[in-house]
C-alpha cells in the first residue's frame, strides 16, 4: 500500500505536458541582472562595483548574517550597474548587472561531467562549503541550506528526508533532474546525511513519476542508509510537514518545525546542488526552469543561468501565445503572478507558467455557502472560510488564536470552493499582519 499524509489534500489535475522534454541548456543572457536577495533572510551585501571584471563562480555578494546567503557570478563580464531593478512583481531590489563576455569561469570549479562519489571531507568542512556556495531550498522556499544544517542545541536529527514529490500541476524540473542526474542526487543526499550526522535517509516520490522511482530505486543499491518511498498522488504532499507525515507517521506540532520530530527536509534540486557544491566546488549559479502552459508552443525544462531575463524564456519556448492571460512565477497552485517579464530567474525559480486568457479571469465571487469543503480538504486541520473572514474584518488576535501561521498556503481551500471565494488572498494578509504582531512582540520582550 502506498504511503500518503492522513488529513485533507486534494486530486488536481496533473498537466505534466513537459516531462517528457529533456533538459536543454539555455543561451547566456547578454545582461544578467542578479538580485542581491534571492533567499529568506537579509539580502546580500555587494562587493564588486561598476566597471568591474567578473568570472563565473566569483562572489560578487557576501551574506549578511548568518541567514542569508553568498551570490555569485553567473555569466563572465563586466559589472555594468549595482542598483536597484524591478522583481517580478515590479518591486524594485538591489542587484547586480553584468554584461556578458565570453563564458569564463574561476578555476577552482570542476565543469567534467565525471562522477565524483567519495567525500573525504568533514561535517565541518562540508558545511562551510555549502554556505559558501550560496546555496538554498531549490524548491521555491530559498531557505539557506547551512541553516538547515544547523541543528539547534537539544535538538536531534534522527533522519534526512528528499523531497522529490514535485506535486504542483504542470512543473517537470525535478522529475526530470532524477531521471538524468539521479546518480548526483544520491551523492548528495549522503553528503548532506554526513553533514547532518544522521545514519537514515528516504526519497519520497509521487506514483505518478514511476521512471524516476525505478531509476533512483536501482541507484540506491549502492546506498543501503538510503530508501526509495513511493507515494499515493494527492496535492499538496511537497509540504515539509505533510512528507514527514506520509514517510515517517510523525506530526509536526502546531507552530513546530521538522526538527521538532527529527526530520530535516531537503528538495532533491538541493540535494544536486550539494553535490555540485561539495563535489565539483561550483556554486549556485543556474538552476532547471520548467517553461510551461497549454497554451505554449514548445513546453521546455531548461538549464539557466541566474540573472537571465524570464521573457527571454519564453521566446525560446515559441513566444507569448496571443490567447496567454497570465504568466506565473512557479505552479498554479501556489505560484505568484508575474507583472514583469523583463525580471530575472533566481535561485527560486521552478517553473514559468502561461495561463490561457479564460483560465486567468477569475470568477465573480459568491455567497459562502457554509459546505465546509475548505475546511475538510485543509491538511493543516485549520477553518479557512473563517480564519479568511477574520482577516477581511482586521481581527487579528482572533485570527492569530486560530492558528493562521499554521497555514502553508498551498491554496487547496480556494481551489475547491465552490463560491469562488479568494479565501487563500485574504488568508495571506491576515498572516502576514499576525507574523508582524508576533515579531514585535518578541522584540518588545527582549527589552
Amino acid at each position: 500500500m502506498l504511503k500518503g499524509f492522513s488529513k485533507g489534500g486534494i486530486h488536481t489535475p496533473e498537466y505534466k505536458i513537459s516531462k517528457a522534454e529533456a533538459i536543454a541548456d539555455f543561451p547566456l543572457p547578454e545582461i544578467a541582472v542578479v538580485p542581491l536577495s534571492q533567499h529568506i533572510g537579509a539580502p546580500a551585501a555587494a562587493c564588486v562595483k561598476k566597471g568591474d571584471a567578473v568570472r563565473v563562480g566569483q562572489v560578487i555578494g557576501t551574506a549578511a548574517g548568518f541567514v542569508s546567503s553568498n551570490i555569485h557570478a553567473p555569466v563572465s563580464g563586466t559589472v555594468v550597474a549595482v542598483d536597484a531593478t524591478p522583481d517580478t512583481g515590479g518591486i524594485r531590489r538591489p542587484s547586480i548587472s553584468i554584461r556578458a563576455e565570453g563564458d569564463v569561469w574561476i578555476d577552482t570549479i570542476d565543469r567534467s561531467d565525471r562522477l565524483v562519489k567519495t567525500c573525504d571531507l568533514s561535517k565541518e568542512e562540508i558545511f562551510k562549503k555549502i554556505t559558501e556556495a550560496g546555496l538554498v531550498g531549490m524548491g521555491g522556499a530559498t531557505f539557506p541550506t547551512h541553516v538547515k544544517l544547523a541543528v539547534p542545541a537539544g535538538k536531534t536529527a534522527e533522519m534526512l528526508i528528499i523531497n522529490g514529490v514535485e506535486c504542483e500541476p504542470f512543473l517537470t524540473a525535478d522529475h526530470r533532474l532524477m531521471l538524468e542526474k539521479g546518480a548526483e542526487i544520491l551523492v548528495g543526499v549522503d553528503i548532506l546525511a554526513k553533514a547532518l550526522g544522521t545514519q537514515k535517509a528516504y526519497i519520497g516520490i509521487e506514483n505518478n513519476k514511476p521512471d524516476a522511482i525505478e531509476r533512483l530505486t536501482q541507484l540506491a543499491v549502492e546506498y543501503p542508509h538510503i530508501e526509495i518511498v513511493p507515494l499515493r498522488v494527492r496535492y499538496p504532499q511537497g509540504g515539509e510537514k505533510q512528507l514527514i507525515e506520509a514517510i515517517t507517521g510523525r506530526e509536526v506540532p502546531s507552530g513546530g518545525l521538522p526538527i521538532d520530530v527529527g526530520a530535516v527536509v531537503q528538495n532533491v534540486g538541493t540535494a544536486f546542488a550539494v553535490y555540485e557544491a561539495v563535489q565539483k566546488n561550483k556554486p549556485l549559479i543556474e538552476r532547471i526552469v520548467t517553461v510551461t502552459g497549454r497554451c505554449l508552443a514548445r513546453p521546455s525544462n531548461l538549464r539557466v543561468r541566474i540573472g537571465t531575463p524570464i521573457a527571454s524564456l519564453i521566446e525560446y519556448c515559441g513566444g507569448f501565445p496571443e490567447d496567454a492571460g497570465k504568466v506565473v512565477g512557479g505552479g498554479p497552485m501556489m505560484g505568484r503572478a508575474i507583472a514583469n517579464l523583463d525580471a530575472p530567474v533566481t535561485k527560486g525559480t521552478s517553473g514559468i507558467l502561461l495561463i490561457r486568457e479564460k483560465g486567468a479571469v477569475r470568477k465573480m465571487p459568491q455567497r459562502c455557502i457554509k459546505c465546509a469543503k475548505c475546511v475538510s480538504i485543509c491538511t493543516m486541520g485549520l477553518e479557512p472560510y473563517l480564519m479568511s473572514k477574520l482577516a477581511k474584518m482586521g481581527r487579528f488576535d482572533e485570527l492569530e488564536a486560530a492558528h493562521v501561521t499554521d497555514c502553508i498556503e498551498c491554496g487547496s481551500c480556494s481551489y475547491t470552493c465552490p463560491a469562488m471565494l479568494p479565501l487563500l488572498d485574504y488568508i495571506r494578509l491576515g498572516k502576514t499582519e499576525v507574523a508582524k504582531r508576533v515579531r514585535a512582540r518578541k522584540t518588545q520582550e527582549k527589552k
